[in-house]
């Protein structure tokens, strides 16, 4: 039995990237979660194409995580779960995937608030991406912390703790590079945007 093990940042549009949104779906048993991410976050108002691969995850049993930013801790509480919303209502997000976390202690109380707004909102799944190794005051808000995101030039080099609960993102990866997390995404893309690119099993011939 496939043991789901991919967290997939996956920042393009449906309409033009049909075959890896396929590939996803076809991916369903090794997946953790993909992340839902319309316009940097829900959008001004709901996409169809969106909402579709959103449906087909979901039925293939998938997590659908929807992207907000909280910009490190200054982005407003009622705008973050605002934008939790519109994923709920619009695509059907069963979790939250919350991007630019800070990881001092003193921004704890702030998300503390988030993630039991996020939670009364219906998100089951609660993934805080802070990039970097948080303070640990931090672990009993999240099912997910994203403890590393950047290069793989950059993580190879690190000896990072890991835990069932800790995630890396990696790209510009090689193939077959696999990070040290249970729950993972390495993926060959570089540059501005890495994560149009799925992991290497996924990635259908463009």
């Amino acid at each position: 039995m496939t043991t789901p093990s991919l967290l997939v940042p996956f920042y393009e549009h449906p309409a033009e990237r049909p075959d890896a949104w396929a590939a996803l779906v076809g991916a369903a048993p090794s997946l953790y979660g993909v992340v839902l991410n319309p316009a940097s976050g829900a959008g001004p108002a709901p996409d169809p194409a969106f909402a579709g691969a959103a449906g087909r995850l979901r039925e293939a049993g998938v997590r659908v995580l929807g992207y907000a930013d909280t910009a490190y801790g200054r982005r407003p509480q009622a705008e973050v779960v605002a934008e939790l919303l519109r994923h709920r209502d619009w695509y059907g997000a069963d979790g939250a995937f919350l991007d630019q976390v800070a990881t001092a202690p003193e921004a704890l109380a702030h998300y503390r608030r988030i993630a039991v707004a996020a939670r009364t909102a219906g998100a089951a799944t609660l993934v805080f991406n802070h990039g970097a190794h948080p303070d640990p005051g931090y672990e009993a808000q999240a099912d997910l912390l994203v403890t590393f995101e950047g290069p793989w030039d950059t993580y190879r080099t690190l000896d990072l703790p890991v835990a069932a609960h800790y995630c890396h993102l990696v790209y510009a990866a090689p193939a077959g590079f696999r990070p040290a997390t249970p729950v993972h995404c390495a993926v060959s893309g570089a540059g501005a945007h890495p994560w149009g690119t799925l992991p290497h099993l996924p990635e259908p011939a463009r």
